[in-house]
């Protein structure tokens, strides 16, 4: 059983620029990656449960970024993006995974999400992190 460690939603809510959404399933990795992003300046809304932030269309439609986990249920990391983009999110999406099969990578490509392997032991995430976030910003909304 995974308890959801994630603050109260509507703390989440508050987060205003550099809005980073993370779903994890993985109490300790979703704490960790909130750590860390939140020492590098990000507001960081961390999710342990995709069904809470499809029901929450105000927790992703400002991100700056998605950090979605693939290994995910009910619907994988790429299927939660693609849901997520038909819901009105215009954020791009770091899919996080061990070991990515070729059906992952031709996914991911297809729907633009990059692709950061576990175990997340360098800054390759937070790196890409920063590159998206700026990208976005030149986008614009």
């Amino acid at each position: 059983m995974i308890l959801d460690t994630s603050p109260p939603l509507d703390q989440r809510l508050t987060c205003k620029r550099r809005r980073i959404v993370i779903v994890e399933d993985d109490p300790a990795l979703l704490s960790a990656l909130q750590f860390s992003l939140e020492a590098e300046g990000y507001d960081v809304c961390p999710f342990a449960a995709q069904t809470e932030l499809i029901a929450e269309r105000g927790a992703f439609l400002g991100a700056s970024c998605l950090v979605l986990d693939y290994r995910q249920a009910p619907l994988d990391g790429l299927q939660l993006y693609a849901l997520l983009e038909g819901m009105g999110l215009k954020a791009p999406a770091i899919l996080v995974t061990s070991h990515p099969d070729e059906e992952c990578r031709r996914g991911a490509r297809a729907l633009g999400v990059k692709i950061v392997e576990k175990p997340l032991l360098s800054d390759d995430l937070s790196r890409l992190i920063g590159e998206l976030v700026v990208q976005s910003s030149l986008d614009g909304p």
